[in-house]
């Protein structure tokens, strides 16, 4: 049986998700972050060396990093590819773009917004945090936001005339592309004023029986709030 190695709010629930979009049997081994430094606890690193999660086993097989995890997935057990399109194909060619694009190109300046928000409200001596807290604003504000923007400018225009990103039905790819998008609605900007369409797009992934499966197998998912 695949045993997903799952840390709380973290890639890992694209994983589950998947899973049950395949109708596969596994296995959740849970992990939770640390509550101050929010890392995922040292447990993680017997599985893998590096220590971050998602890892899966099966059998003999240990699998890292979400793209890798995905593309081992349907080549083992989606024989028919219902999620991926033909090989050869535009579709398909959009389907890598985005499977590699999700964490190639997303996800660095939301991560970066992340740590930049965290030095600016993090404690310090009283003389410190006005530095700290400048220099955040200035990166943020300089390169951080605009980067975001631009990003949600174009998956906006990628998503006209379409409802999933790699053709004209849902994918793997979709699956892959969720939690930035996820996050990017958390802490990144992304509005239903602004952005009609991935606010379409993620009401459309929520209401999927296999993603409200996952969540049930997962846990709280701090990501949605």
């Amino acid at each position: 049986m695949i045993v997903v190695h799952h840390l709380n709010n973290s890639r890992s629930q694209r994983v589950l998700w998947l899973l049950e979009e395949l109708g596969l049997a596994y296995r959740v081994e849970r992990y939770q972050r640390d509550a101050k430094t929010m890392l995922a606890p040292p447990e993680l690193k017997a599985v893998h060396p590096l220590g971050k999660s998602p890892v899966i086993v099966d059998g003999e097989c240990t699998v890292a990093e979400s793209g890798a995890i995905i593309e081992y997935l349907l080549d083992h057990y989606d024989e028919a590819d219902r999620l991926r399109p033909p090989a050869r194909s535009s579709d398909k060619r959009r389907w890598t773009y985005f499977l590699h694009y999700a964490e190639g190109s997303m996800m660095p300046p939301l991560l970066m917004k992340l740590i930049f928000d965290r030095v600016e409200t993090a404690p310090g001596p009283f003389f410190v945090r006005p530095i700290a807290r400048g220099i955040a604003q200035k990166v943020k504000g300089g390169y951080i936001l605009p980067q975001i923007r631009q990003h949600l400018q174009y998956l906006e225009g990628e998503l006209a005339g379409r409802e999933w990103f790699a053709g004209d039905t849902f994918s793997a790819a979709d699956i892959q592309m969720s939690f930035p998008l996820e996050a990017a609605a958390v802490r990144g900007g992304l509005d239903a004023a602004t952005y009609p369409r991935l606010t379409a797009f993620l009401a459309r992934i929520h209401a999927r029986p296999a993603y409200q499966r996952a969540l049930e197998q997962g846990g709280p998912y701090e990501l949605l709030r």
